[in-house]
């Protein structure tokens, strides 16, 4: 008859008989054939491991050499070449992209070498030279749901990949597209301050040079006017405004 224990549950009169020699000696037995994972088990763990490294929020895996990563991220910006913060993070999500599709090669060989160690047996029997066609086929048949799987990401991430790399040239070519009106707006405001110096100069007119609205002050007018004046008697071409003004501008801030 059960009896009810100090949790108020019932145990058997059986479960309490003391277990014999023969069924602890079993236990032991089983206890050794099932401690931790299988060889095959820690395979598959880190196969899955592999995999979500396709699609998981985190790029690195812990198996991944941090400093391979960063290597490669450095190589992907210094190819690019963003130069804005927007730029910046379209560039490291490409980066990342590429750095998860580099793991697709060595997942579908990860597949191959699990399946052939477990599918092997399916081919022992049959003609030697008839064997590698056929455990390629159980392969395919047997991990054509991962196969599909890992195609699937693969097409995601070139797609994501092509779509960040449009982004960026559309990104790059309006930056370029202002920066070049930016410099021809420069120059003509350079022209601008000269007609209004040398006017002042030949008719002696008073003037404040900071009522005009430029964007360079009139100690750094008159720098790249005597900078550019001496350029073209050497060279026969102008200097650009931009790149002067932003060199000066750099030296005190240096300085």
């Amino acid at each position: 008859m059960p009896s009810e224990n100090i949790n108020g549950s019932t145990q058997s009169n059986e479960s309490k008989r003391p277990a014999t020699d023969a069924q602890i000696n079993a236990n032991r037995q089983n206890a050794q054939h099932s401690s931790g994972p299988s060889e095959a088990g820690k395979a598959k763990s880190s196969l899955n491991a592999v995999k979500t490294g396709l699609t998981g929020r985190s790029v690195l895996l812990p198996t991944d050499d941090v400093e391979i990563y960063q290597q490669h991220v450095a190589r992907i910006f210094s190819d690019l070449a963003p130069a804005t913060d927007r730029e910046r993070a379209v560039v490291q999500t490409i980066a990342d992209t590429e750095f998860r599709l580099l793991r697709i090669v060595p997942l579908e060989a990860a597949i191959l070498a699990i399946g052939r160690r477990e599918q092997q047996h399916m081919v022992l029997d049959e003609p030697e030279e008839n064997r590698e066609a056929l455990l390629l086929g159980y392969i395919s048949s047997f991990y054509k749901k991962d196969f599909s799987n890992i195609a699937l990401q693969e097409r995601r991430l070139r797609n994501q990949r092509k779509e960040d790399l449009l982004e960026l040239k559309t990104l790059q070519q309006e930056r370029l597209a202002k920066e070049k009106a930016e410099r021809e707006h420069l120059k003509n405001e350079m022209k601008r301050a000269d007609r209004i110096v040398d006017t002042a100069r030949t008719y002696k007119i008073q003037y404040d040079f900071a009522e005009f609205g430029f964007v360079f002050t009139k100690a750094e007018y008159d720098a790249y006017r005597t900078k550019n004046t001496n350029y073209y008697q050497l060279t026969g071409t102008s200097l650009d405004p931009d790149q002067f003004l932003q060199s000066i501008r750099t030296a005190q801030k240096v300085s």
